[in-house]
């Protein structure tokens, strides 16, 4: 029988964890603190607008977007810095535009997928563990996974 999950362990899920995304360019990592966000919390708390919610809907259940409207690409981008201020703690994507930097194509989808998914399904993805629990460099993040249900 499971146990049940103590609110220290949800304390320590809600700290994020420590991901290596896509490098920048070769031999530029980016390794971030980010969480999984609730979309249904992002939607309740108004920081998905109404007029994205019909674009944020396909993109959530279907990975897709209406390539026929001229206004999809500008409300994905609209979508996609959402997420990113969501997800992102260390450093937070204010930080990162703040700094005048922009993330590469792949580095969002990265995000999308990991907000989507979680880390299981960035391995396939990265061919590599996504992972740093804190311990080691960027160089040497550990082959290790962790539970999409933060047990």
């Amino acid at each position: 029988m499971d146990k049940v999950t103590s609110i220290e362990s949800l304390r320590g899920y809600m700290e994020g964890q420590v991901v290596r995304f896509p490098d920048f360019s070769e031999g530029q990592p980016f390794v971030a603190r980010v969480r999984r966000p609730s979309m249904l919390v992002l939607i309740k708390a108004g920081k998905i607008p109404n007029s994205l919610l019909v674009t944020a809907n396909k993109l959530f259940l279907t990975s897709s977007v209406d390539e026929a409207d001229p206004q999809t690409l500008d409300q994905l981008f609209s979508i996609l810095d959402v997420l990113c201020e969501a997800c992102l703690i260390e450093p937070s994507y204010q930080e990162v535009k703040d700094a005048g930097i922009e993330f590469t194509d792949e580095q969002y989808m990265f995000i999308f997928n990991y907000t989507q998914k979680g880390i299981k399904m960035l391995e396939p993805f990265r061919g590599e563990s996504a992972v740093d629990n804190g311990a080691g460099d960027v160089a040497e993040i550990p082959d290790k996974t962790v539970s999409d249900t933060g047990a």
